[in-house]
């Protein structure tokens, strides 16, 4: 017996994504943190005062999350889930509330500082907050009525207009957040000063906050959703913004606060969810857009190229019987069918058929074709990626060909088995054999090279051994 062996080296496979659950402790680890450094802190309290930094982080914030509320509208159009919906809205309820009502108010006339353009965006971001807890316990809800899927933006619109009124309503009875004795005026004072109301209120937003954090970072284990990965994660920051509102005032307001950093905090890893969830979206359209030009090339080759082909075949019978050139014409008709075939089937099938129906099929067809008797055993639980099983699957159909056209094989066998690890496919038959160095040396043995160099690709090895009269044994392990 001779044989030819070949090694081929290893595969890198790229590290999973870390979970949201760790992303979501790690958070919560950092808001600890930083609320138990500036709760003794004097910084904390008596940050650098710069009005024109604190608009530019609001407006920073806003833009942030306007892009991620249309990004989760998106795909609310495109699955139509609750959750999509009550995020979108929750998310543009603390937008306005973070920028634009707290500047509109302001510059309301005949309004007390402290009130109204106090209480109105302060009102609005704990709906936002309500809405973001509402939407991480409504996980799988579809949205079933047409009503549901138009009107999107109705609850925010009508937050707002029913804040604005309720609390312009109130005039002078309008309680002041930090009133002249309530806003402390040195390090030693006391803490939660402000007005009960406002101190519930932004209790109401951190619980809600930390509840949906915990929520949302359950719902991302196993799941593929890169948006929902870092939900968990940025309503933790936010959450425990909000408890450095609550607990460490800031002197003066215009002041850079440890809150104000862990808002901002928020809405950059809403940022970085959503530029994840576009690359995982463009990912997708890209493989949709490759199964369908497969798809497209698959049907083009059969209505095409195998049409003419048979039709070639067919007319080929029309020749005389003692023209040798006939069987030729039609042997070469053969493969070159065979070979179009393989190649719709390569295209057409779906990507996650098991190797073993692949391998069993494209033997199959071979040998009805010529008329031999196969037996297949596979290990349907082998798993390998798309490219490796085309490569095993062409291995098999050349193999398989090789037995019959060249050892005018009776009976093949093909077997796909897994062994402490090493998977192993063998391709044994009962021809004539042939001597492998000879072929290989005559130039003949192309298909024991092109066998050869897709098994290295695997990366596996091959071997070859057969002997004149013994049949060939064509052996692939990976």
């Amino acid at each position: 017996m001779c044989g030819v062996a070949l090694f081929g080296g290893g595969r890198k496979h790229a590290l999973p994504a870390a979970p949201g659950v760790t992303l979501t402790l790690a958070a919560w680890l950092l808001g600890l943190s930083v609320t138990a450094l500036s709760r003794w802190s004097l910084f904390a309290r008596y940050g650098p005062d710069s009005p024109s930094l604190r608009l530019v982080l609001d407006t920073v914030d806003a833009c942030i999350a306007l892009l991620v509320v249309y990004l989760v509208h998106r795909r609310f159009v495109r699955r139509r889930f609750w959750q999509d919906r009550l995020l979108a809205q929750g998310l543009l309820l603390l937008a306005v509330g973070a920028l634009a009502l707290g500047y509109v108010a302001e510059q309301v006339p005949g309004v007390r500082e402290g009130a109204f353009d106090t209480w109105l965006p302060l009102t609005v971001r704990t709906a936002g907050a309500v809405c973001i807890l509402v939407a991480a316990l409504a996980d799988g809800r579809p949205a079933r009525r047409l009503a549901d899927r138009r009107h999107g933006w109705v609850l925010p619109l009508a937050v707002v207009a029913v804040a604005s009124a309720t609390l312009w309503a109130a005039g002078t009875r309008l309680p002041v957040a930090f009133g002249a004795d309530g806003v402390p005026t040195s390090g030693a004072q006391p803490l939660l000063t402000a007005h009960p109301a406002l101190l519930v209120t932004e209790a109401c937003a951190a619980l809600c906050f930390l509840v949906a954090s915990v929520v949302l970072a359950r719902q991302s284990s196993g799941r593929a959703d890169e948006l929902l990965r870092w939900l968990g994660p940025a309503f933790a920051l936010a959450a425990f913004a909000q408890v450095n509102y609550l607990l460490v005032p800031t002197i003066p307001a215009d002041a850079l606060s440890p809150g104000g950093l862990l808002r901002t905090g928020c809405y950059l890893l809403l940022l970085v969810g959503a530029g994840r969830e576009l690359r995982q979206y463009w990912d997708a359209q890209s493989r949709v857009a490759v199964v369908e030009d497969r798809r497209r090339l698959a049907r083009e080759l059969h209505d095409g190229v195998i049409q003419e082909l048979a039709y070639i075949r067919a007319e080929s019978y029309a020749l005389p019987a003692d023209l040798a050139a006939g069987d030729r014409i039609i042997a070469a008709c053969d493969r070159g069918l065979d070979e179009a075939r393989a190649a719709v089937q390569a295209l057409g099938r779906p990507s996650d058929e098991p190797l073993g129906s692949v391998l069993h099929r494209a033997a199959r067809e071979l040998a009805d074709r010529y008329q031999v008797d196969l037996e297949v055993e596979t290990d349907d639980t082998i798993d390998v990626q798309p490219e490796q099983q085309h490569a095993l699957m062409r291995i098999t159909r050349e193999a398989v060909s090789n037995a019959v056209r060249h050892g005018k094989a009776g009976r093949v066998h093909v077997q796909l088995t897994r062994s402490e690890g090493v998977r192993r496919l063998v391709i044994q038959d009962n021809g004539q054999g042939f001597d492998v160095q000879r072929a290989v040396a005559d130039n003949a043995g192309y298909g024991l090279l092109s066998m050869r160099d897709r098994a290295w690709a695997l990366p596996g090895t091959f071997d070859v051994d057969a002997e004149q009269g013994l049949g060939s044994l064509v052996t692939v392990t990976w």
